[in-house]
């Protein structure tokens, strides 16, 4: 009987302490999503992915050797997404004004990990589309990377927003548009521009 007139602080002290435990996890959890997407003058979120062959893809691996041209695609949002398949089209048609530049050229492909894989190889070779062996193709599989970068298009039938950057040696942006619609990509005449840019003195 001496313990009951303390029952009451001892529910307050572990309700408290559970709500500090979900605070934490919840907290966890929500760091793996970013507030907002990367911005020019900003450092971007180094990252570890793997490309469709299985080679791994970290972003701060690439920048110690150059700029890097950083293009998040639509993914598999239940379909190949023409205006991507576009945009890539470009991407490849400029393939040696790339290699010029010179620049590392990183497509993110992203969508629930389930057959994702065989959805970008369909991609990949849609078409009869011939891949620059210089150009990654990168898989974000259950979109890691794009919640990181917070560009989840959260809507029914979206993946993430479509966007590109170019980033210099220090992963700092120096080149971003993201489009909020399907529309909207960056050309690689504007990439190029940019990648110029950061060539003058």
């Amino acid at each position: 009987m001496v313990l009951c007139p303390s029952f009451p602080f001892l529910r307050r002290h572990f309700l408290v302490r559970l709500a500090v435990l979900a605070g934490v996890v919840l907290g966890g959890a929500a760091a793996t999503r970013a507030a907002e997407p990367p911005q020019v003058g900003g450092v971007a979120p180094d990252f570890s992915l793997a490309a469709i062959d299985g080679a791994p893809v970290r972003l701060a691996e690439l920048t110690t050797r150059g700029p890097v041209v950083l293009i998040v695609l639509r993914g598999w949002p239940g379909y190949q997404c023409p205006l991507c398949d576009r945009q890539v089209n470009e991407f490849v048609a400029a393939r040696a004004a790339f290699a010029s530049a010179p620049a590392q050229v990183v497509f993110v492909y992203p969508g629930p990990a389930a057959d994702l894989r065989a959805h970008a190889a369909e991609f990949q070779s849609i078409k009869g589309r011939e891949w620059p062996a210089a150009f990654r193709f990168a898989l974000d599989p259950d979109f890691t990377m794009v919640n990181a970068y917070a560009l989840r298009w959260a809507a029914r039938g979206e993946t993430a927003y479509p966007s590109t950057f170019v980033l210099d040696r220090g992963g700092v942006v120096r080149f971003a548009k993201i489009s909020r619609t399907h529309g909207d990509r960056a050309k690689a005449a504007d990439i190029l521009a940019a990648l110029e840019a950061l060539r003058a003195p």
